[in-house]
């Protein structure tokens, strides 16, 4: 996978789209991306510089631990992704991926 794919303007383009996760036991946990910050404003912005991240909302079962994984999206294709728990909502979690790279 080539970091082409992963740029603020493709995630943007899939806002409130969900992406799946496939788990060893063979079920796959479903997260929706909510959210797309992009740090374009920042003083020390530097050109060349794709700085991001996301949100994801996730069921409440099974807990995702901080790491990577494949994820797979209906017009992304499979994307490997870092991501974090942040959150407990009252009906799961929000998981956060933080993106902070030179573009080529």
């Amino acid at each position: 996978m080539t970091t082409d794919v992963l740029t603020e303007e493709a995630f943007a383009r899939n806002l409130n789209t969900t992406f799946r996760v496939p788990l060893e036991d063979g079920r796959k946990v479903e997260l929706e991306l909510v959210e797309v910050a992009g740090y374009k404003d920042r003083p020390d912005e530097q050109q060349g510089m794709e700085r991001f991240s996301l949100l994801f909302a996730g069921p409440a079962e099974p807990l995702l631990p901080q790491a990577s994984y494949t994820m797979e999206h209906e017009r992304m294709g499979e994307v490997m992704i870092f991501i974090v728990p942040v959150a407990g909502t009252g009906g799961g979690f929000r998981y956060q991926a933080v993106f902070n790279f030179h573009r080529k």
